[in-house]
């Protein structure tokens, strides 16, 4: 694949790869064909169940996630360990939501409070749970809740300059310290059981086909407008800018760039993809508790995006995809040694695909932009613009 000329207009900076197009093309198409094929009758051999078509959209979400994981460590050099949370956050919000349109349908019929929180003798509902009774604020929160977190967090991270394993750990610290709280019953989200039951999205019961449906079609939806985001950072000016930072970053920094910016704006947007990624995987699998916020989880997203192919972002849908379906397929047949399987395929890849499996079929780099040293051999000035001026 060629690089993109520097001039190149949105159209072709979204769209001119190949692979690309084809990518959006299968999650469009698998939007319209899966819920037309679950309308099938059942005696059809086409008809797609409703619970397959749910634990699609899981995995539609899982690829949302491994394509933010991807964005900051393919394409930023970010080895994060710590999404899991984001993912979680999102899921959270979502279903604090949820928790609040069962109103006095709970098993105590209280108005305002859910049943956990009148269990544990609670007399008013938490001054964070306000708000949440709107899908509007609710939506507003999984973007807002990951991201101001990720920016915190990678303000003063990256302002301090750490990078490499020690990043890593702090990310997978603040992981493990947020599902510490999270289990604390006095904090207000469920405790160790977490929150479930739900009953309603905007009105309509989630033990509907149609509604199962939908939320199918807004996982694909958010999966293709994730992609178009990350396409159109990592094909921007600021995407050489993270190319730089990924394979020399101090050369970066010592050109005037403001890596740290650049560093922060970035992992925030992946924590926000993030955080959707969760919002949409919690009414489909109809629970969120603290496992979610297991260091363990945030490990497996990154053996998603090795497996698939790290610094493509179609290789982390492929991964994800993939490495789930084969779980699936693995925790049924091979219940007692599946992880083995999903050990030896990780080390199988690390050994021979170094690029992942599309790394295979792609004969092109994984990033399609000028060369690191092409980029920096040239004088900012020379390039129209100053140092920095690309974000």
């Amino acid at each position: 694949m060629a690089p993109l000329p520097q001039h190149a207009t949105l159209f072709q900076r979204l769209f001119g790869n190949t692979s690309g197009k084809l990518v959006l093309g299968v999650i469009l198409g698998a939007a319209i064909v899966v819920p037309l094929l679950n309308q099938l009758p059942e005696s059809s051999p086409f008809h797609v169940p409703t619970f397959v078509v749910s634990l699609l959209g899981k995995y539609l979400c899982y690829a949302l996630l491994a394509m933010a994981v991807d964005l900051v460590w393919g394409y930023c050099g970010i080895l994060s360990l710590g999404h899991g949370a984001f993912f979680a956050l999102g899921g959270y919000a979502m279903g604090i939501y949820l928790m609040r349109q069962i109103g006095d349908r709970g098993v105590y019929g209280h108005p305002m409070l859910p049943d956990f929180m009148v269990f544990l003798n609670w007399q008013e509902l938490p001054w964070f749970w306000y708000g949440f009774d709107s899908f509007a604020f609710a939506m507003l929160m999984v973007v807002l809740v990951p991201g101001l977190l990720a920016f915190v967090f990678g303000w003063f991270a990256f302002r301090s300059r750490v990078t490499g394993v020690y990043l890593s750990i702090i990310t997978q610290a603040m992981t493990y310290a947020l599902m510490l709280a999270f289990f604390r019953n006095d904090m207000g989200f469920g405790g160790n059981n977490g929150l479930t039951d739900f009953r309603d999205i905007l009105g309509f019961s989630l033990r509907t086909d149609g509604v199962r449906n939908g939320l199918f079609v807004a996982s694909a939806l958010a999966l293709a407008g994730g992609f178009l985001i990350c396409r159109f950072i990592t094909t921007s000016r600021l995407g050489k800018v993270l190319y730089a930072i990924r394979d020399a970053e101090s050369r970066a920094r010592f050109l005037g760039y403001r890596v740290e910016y650049y560093k922060t704006f970035v992992f925030t947007v992946s924590a926000m993809l993030a955080g959707v990624a969760g919002a949409l995987y919690v009414p489909q699998v109809g629970i969120i508790n603290p496992g979610e916020f297991s260091p363990i989880n945030s490990i497996e997203i990154v053996i998603w995006v090795a497996l698939g192919g790290r610094g493509y972002l179609y290789g982390a849908i492929v991964g994800a995809v993939g490495v789930n379906m084969a779980k699936s397929y693995f925790t049924v047949a091979f219940p007692e040694i599946w992880l083995f399987f999903l050990g030896g395929l990780f080390v199988i890849t690390t050994l021979f695909l170094p690029k992942g499996v599309v790394g295979i079929f792609s004969k092109a780099p994984s990033h399609p932009l000028p060369s690191l040293r092409a980029l920096l051999a040239r004088p900012a000035a020379n390039q129209g613009t100053r140092p920095g001026d690309a974000l």
